[in-house]
């Protein structure tokens, strides 16, 4: 039985070796962002603003908030499901940034919570990963849409 004490909070984490300016942008801009992980935005992530990103090989999207942006330390977004995810950007050299998102707030009960937060664990993983593909090789993985290639409508 999930309790407030054992809800699950997902982390993912990884070190982009490229400047923590770099890594920032590519999750606020759309012209990045596109290149490893959703194909199509309304628009640059800003505080306070309503954003839709899409996923059109699978025929689906997510309305989120931009609840809280710090410049190249923190972006806060709420989902369409209340979910709510946090980037943290640290600096570790001048070309090293360690970024660790977390997300938490899954819906449903049991076994459909714990889905949920194990699924949004390996999307950000990959997401991650295809970050780091692109900016430090400028290789576009693809992994997001190679994930599930039967589900493409």
């Amino acid at each position: 039985m999930l309790t407030l004490k054992n809800i699950p909070i997902v982390k993912s984490e990884m070190l982009i070796k490229s400047p923590v300016e770099e890594v920032f942008e590519a999750f606020i801009d759309p012209e990045i962002t596109t290149k490893f992980w959703f194909t199509k935005s309304s628009g640059k992530l800003e505080e306070g603003k309503h954003i839709r990103w899409e996923w059109e090989m699978y025929g689906v999207s997510d309305d989120l908030y931009v609840k809280e942006i710090e410049q190249n330390k923190l972006i806060r977004i709420v989902s369409s499901d209340n979910t709510e995810a946090e980037w943290i950007f640290t600096a570790r050299t001048e070309n090293a940034t360690f970024v660790s998102i977390t997300q938490s707030g899954f819906p449903g009960n049991g076994d459909d919570i714990v889905n949920y937060a194990i699924d949004s664990m390996g999307g950000y993983t990959m997401v991650l990963c295809a970050l780091k593909a692109l900016l430090e090789h400028n290789i576009t993985l693809n992994v997001v849409a190679d994930k599930a290639p039967d589900e493409h409508v």
